[in-house]
């Protein structure tokens, strides 16, 4: 049995045949982290893989799924990262997933310099607002606004932490890719790919995922977009694979 605090729950990541505990007032993961999963490049028999903002784990234990590589991942709000603890421990994924508690930017110091083949990242997608207009929840308003570490941080820590043709991905919102390519560029990551998910049809992206090669030549290359929802309302035939596995549901 796995022990759940307080408004906990524990799910199911259907496509993944996994388990993850959620908190509506603490944390719960997004479409995003599942997207950002699913579209990083990964090694499949060995590698070793970094995952920075990890929350409960959601991109760790998804990305099992795709690699036999060893995969860490790192989250500064304690309270999170025992959640993802202890859903690593309940689906028996120990040997594969460790989990640090700490500040991205004192990852260089403690793993060393171009130690990853690949670095993912599910950032703070906005910029600090003043104290009043601030999420009242800090769990919320840590996850969602650069108040520990801003997007310069991230993307210096990612080209920090990877190798020299190793590959990072983010996801964030379209409106920051302007500033991710000049900050990737600014660190040595050229980036590779791009892909944007719309809500549905005739409306604006919101997503953006982006993967970078650390000292990659220029070459960038758009990915086919993503719509989330069809015009009844209702997942696309793409994200219910995504998300369970198949097309029907």
């Amino acid at each position: 049995m796995v022990k759940l605090i307080g408004d906990e729950r524990l799910d199911y990541l259907l496509a993944e045949n996994l388990r993850i505990i959620q908190s509506p007032t603490v944390f719960s993961f997004s479409l995003d982290a599942v997207l950002l999963s699913r579209f990083a490049y990964m090694p499949i028999q060995k590698g070793k893989i970094i995952d920075l903002c990890t929350g409960n784990g959601i991109v760790p234990l998804i990305l099992s799924t795709r690699t036999k590589g060893s995969i860490v991942g790192v989250e500064i709000q304690e309270r999170l990262y025992e959640m993802a603890i202890r859903s690593v421990e309940y689906n028996k994924l120990e040997n594969q997933i460790k989990l640090i508690h700490g500040d991205l930017k004192d990852m260089p110091n403690e793993f060393g310099y171009g130690k990853f083949d690949v670095v993912t990242c599910n950032p703070p997608y906005f910029k600090t607002p003043a104290k009043d207009k601030q999420n009242l929840n800090e769990h919320l308003a840590i996850a969602r606004h650069e108040i520990l570490c801003t997007l310069e941080d991230v993307i210096r820590v990612c080209s920090q932490l990877v190798k020299q043709g190793g590959k990072v991905a983010i996801v964030h919102r379209p409106g920051r890719m302007v500033d991710i390519t000049e900050l990737m560029r600014k660190y040595g990551i050229e980036p590779k790919r791009i892909q944007f998910v719309y809500p549905k049809q005739g409306k604006e992206a919101n997503t953006l995922l982006i993967e970078g090669i650390k000292g990659g030549q220029a070459d960038l290359k758009l990915v086919p977009p993503i719509f989330v929802y069809d015009e009844n309302h209702e997942y696309t035939p793409v994200i219910k694979k995504i998300l369970y596995g198949s097309e029907n549901g």
